[in-house]
């Protein structure tokens, strides 16, 4: 084995295990205590650790068990094994945290559940956001959608996964007996969702900027001289005047967009101006596309 391949293992080790501490805070810490059951395989623990006291960490494992199975067989060994690897640590971790608090007689957050629920869902898109940014996952229901997306490739995985998490919160409410629990875990998913969504994409995040104008060379000297981004000029034609023109293309972080925005009314009042939102943006100036192989 070369010494960047074994780098690169400890790397991902070291990020599982950070994510298994961070979420271990989140579950011993923030949900569990407030009977918050966070959807996901987790969410099912919690509820069985809530009936049956079983710990969360060692239920989360032997429930991914089965489906790691599965997974080896119509998924590939790659996923697998870096699945296996993450959800062996951070369930282990889930555990190790339990185990800490009750030695030092934390009993976790008492105050108001919503926050609990923000805090809890901040952290666990934390802990999910360093796994995933290493390659890898941390099973339970990931490896459910992207099964049944090879069998029904036309269903979005969102969708699956949503469906899923509402199930569980639906089972949340009848064991806590409450419907704020199922209300506290749909905020505790929903801050999750939107905190992976900011560490994998947020540095990425911007826009993509289209204008039709008469002035195109001065257009894309005015952008790089105040933003120093780069401009791509495409060659277009009116449709009922036959007109030849210039479209200018670039793409923009989010705080350089009004600069841009006034540059091109200064330039030309007449400019046809298109703004995308782009989720995302590889490139020279952007994040490397190599980090994405």
């Amino acid at each position: 084995m070369d010494s960047k391949k074994i780098q690169r293992i400890a790397v991902d080790v070291l990020f599982d295990v950070m994510a298994g501490l961070i979420f271990g805070v989140s579950v011993n810490f923030f949900t569990a205590p407030n009977h918050i059951a966070p959807g996901g395989i987790t969410g099912i623990s919690t509820l069985i650790n809530y009936l049956f006291h079983i710990p969360i960490g060692t239920m989360s494992f032997l429930l991914n068990v089965p489906l790691m199975l599965i997974a080896f067989r119509y998924l590939g060994k790659s996923f697998s094994v870096h699945t296996l690897k993450s959800m062996t640590i951070i369930s282990f971790s889930v555990d190790l945290v339990a185990m800490v608090f009750g030695a030092l007689g934390i009993s976790g957050y008492q105050g108001d559940r919503i926050l609990a629920g923000l805090m809890g869902g901040v952290m666990t898109g934390l802990a999910l956001s360093l796994v995933f940014l290493r390659g890898s996952t941390t099973g339970g229901l990931d490896i459910v959608s992207r099964l049944l997306k090879k069998k029904f490739p036309h269903i979005s995985i969102g969708h699956l996964l949503f469906a899923a998490d509402f199930c569980v919160l639906s089972i949340s409410v009848l064991v806590y007996g409450n419907i704020e629990s199922g209300l506290y875990g749909l905020i505790t998913i929903f801050a999750s969702s939107r905190m992976v969504d900011m560490v994998l994409y947020g540095g990425d995040r911007g826009k993509n900027m289209m204008i039709v104008t008469q002035h195109p060379h001065e257009m894309a000297k005015g952008i790089k001289d105040a933003v120093n981004r780069g401009v791509t000029l495409m060659h277009a034609e009116g449709s009922y005047s036959g007109t030849p023109l210039k479209v200018v293309m670039c793409a923009l972080r989010d705080n350089q967009y009004p600069i841009v925005k006034k540059l091109v009314y200064e330039i030309d009042p007449q400019a046809f101006l298109i703004v995308n939102e782009a989720s995302e943006i590889l490139g020279y100036g952007f994040r490397p596309i190599d980090d994405e192989m």
